[in-house]
């Protein structure tokens, strides 16, 4: 590895910390400081001129901070004559503004995307985007991993997919569940659903065969648990026997973890794309790491290899 260096915002330090330990290096030094009025500072702690550098920030809770957080960081690096500057979102959460599907509303993804290059962003690597035409809004290059993977030989190892079904909470994720259900050699399932808000989502039938099999929720994140509610409860109504879900980014917030607890969902699948607070690891939550994933994916970034050849 030539000249690469790494560093990590403050949403997601363990996961920054573990992929430099898979490429047997150590995380780079910086100081974040927040002033009295709010306001952030970035100091880089290490030499980075003419270095290959990666910085690691999950758009998480608090997003807006770690965004931020973010842009300051990029542009710190840029004055320090950064060679090459890749933003590394392992959880780009505002790829879920993907559409103008109101009237007078931003496509905040496509800002988003704007703003990133604007702070100095030269390539961008990220995973599960809710919607791959986000891909398209950035003008650089975007290296986008999935987690399916990680996630189906888990799924492969600990269940008897004989009886096994995935399912895909609306019409809207079947592309994304299609790709689980290739990976697995199983048959798919698609479910009818209205969003109502934020929180409510309104379910209708159940496309596909379900009746007495063990089903596989697939989706890219788990935010209030509404839709996973929901979809559990269609699901049982349609006679399935079993239920586990499998989510990447375990995003987790207002009533998420009380909506997983009174759901008869046996296990919820995430990632560590997300930070998860100790007091919030239920026992019904198996955390998978994708830092080797990520680890891989900087490796030949900055060697020049092949991303896609990952996944083939």
């Amino acid at each position: 590895m030539l000249n690469l260096k790494i560093f990590a915002g403050s949403s997601n330090i363990d996961l920054a910390e573990n992929i430099c330990a898979h490429l047997n290096i150590k995380l780079s030094k910086l100081n974040i400081n927040t002033f009295s009025n709010g306001n952030i500072s970035v100091e880089i702690l290490e030499n980075v001129r003419e270095k290959d550098v990666f910085f690691i920030q999950s758009f998480s809770e608090p997003v807006n901070r770690n965004i931020v957080e973010l842009f300051v960081a990029m542009d710190a690096l840029r004055s320090a004559s950064a060679k090459r500057i890749t933003a590394v979102i392992p959880y780009f959460s505002y790829s879920r503004s993907d559409k103008k599907d109101a009237p007078r509303i931003s496509i905040a993804g496509r800002l988003m995307a704007d703003l990133i290059k604007e702070a100095g962003a030269n390539r961008v690597l990220t995973m599960d985007l809710h919607s791959d035409s986000v891909h398209g809004f950035f003008s650089m290059p975007v290296d986008h991993l999935t987690a399916i993977p990680i996630i189906g030989e888990h799924v492969r190892k600990n269940m008897d997919l004989s009886s096994a079904v995935a399912v895909a909470t609306d019409a809207g994720g079947a592309k994304r569940v299609g790709r689980f259900v290739n990976f697995l050699n199983i048959p798919m399932a698609i479910i009818d659903k209205r969003r109502i808000n934020d929180v409510k989502v309104e379910q209708g039938l159940v496309v596909g065969e379900v009746k007495g099999l063990d089903a596989i929720i697939f989706d890219d994140e788990i935010s209030t648990g509404g839709t996973l509610l929901a979809t559990a409860k269609t699901l049982r109504d349609a006679g399935v026997r079993k239920m586990i879900a499998a989510v990447t980014h375990p995003v987790l917030c207002g009533a998420a973890l009380h909506n997983i607890k009174r759901s008869e969902i046996a296990q919820v699948i995430v990632t560590n794309t997300v930070s998860i607070h100790e007091e919030n690891r239920i026992k019904r939550l198996k955390v998978l790491s994708v830092a080797p994933l990520f680890a891989e994916a900087v490796k030949r970034i900055n060697s020049g290899e092949s991303i896609g050849a990952l996944f083939r």
